[in-house]
């Protein structure tokens, strides 16, 4: 199989200033993903995909292909991931090159091992067309509240003798990679299809990074990890 990975990267970042390029202990975050990504053997192709000169230059630096920049259409606030993956595989067929499957990893996911990328190929190789990271919700979403004119209440009343225990676990989405098959995503247009599974990761492998605090926790997991 031909295998691509592609890490979005725009310029622009709300949040966090330069957000892709900031320094994460010591280098810039991004570093992160290209040498999971190389250093897994997977792929015949890790690539960068920016509309960002200084990101370009920093993903080269790191071993990774900048062959193209990222279209205005696809660099502004409204643009979603899919809209960028399927750009870049459009590119990439104009240079007549086609491949297999598809590896979206985010720039921001220090945690990205190339082991955690192994065994989500490994399933592509069980009848699977996606593969994406997952986490736990830390606490029972069965125990939500609400707030409706300042009176709390549970949205989920029919729980509230429920043991913890007792209740089905629930997950949201890591943020870190997605692994697809090309003709799966081309067809759905999303990671997000029918024959789709989750690699579950411990909450240790997972932070936001949306805030300062954010940052300051997740370089407190990695320390720990490295432990």
């Amino acid at each position: 199989m031909k295998n691509i990975a592609i890490i979005p990267a725009r310029g622009g970042s709300k949040r966090i200033p330069r957000k892709n390029i900031k320094s994460f202990m010591g280098k810039p975050i991004i570093a992160y993903s290209i040498e999971a990504a190389l250093q897994s053997g997977l792929f015949e192709e890790v690539m960068v995909s920016t509309d960002d000169d200084e990101i370009a230059g920093i993903a080269r630096e790191c071993g990774a292909k900048v062959p193209f920049m990222r279209s205005a259409e696809t660099s502004n606030d409204y643009a979603g991931t899919a809209d960028v993956i399927l750009e870049v595989l459009e590119m990439y067929e104009m240079l007549g090159r086609k491949f297999d499957t598809v590896c979206c990893i985010y720039p921001t996911a220090p945690f990205v091992t190339l082991d955690r990328l192994t065994e989500a190929y490994s399933k592509l190789t069980e009848g699977i067309d996606s593969v994406f990271t997952c986490v736990a919700y830390s606490y029972p979403v069965q125990r939500s509240l609400h707030i409706v004119d300042e009176r709390i209440s549970l949205v989920y009343p029919e729980y509230a003798a429920s043991r913890s225990q007792d209740l089905e676990p629930f997950y949201h989405d890591a943020g870190q990679f997605y692994v697809t098959r090309t003709t799966a995503f081309n067809q759905e247009k999303t990671f997000w299809g029918q024959n789709t599974v989750g690699l579950i990761l411990s909450e240790l492998e997972v932070q936001d990074l949306d805030t300062l605090t954010d940052w300051t926790l997740a370089e407190m997991k990695y320390k720990l990890l490295r432990k």
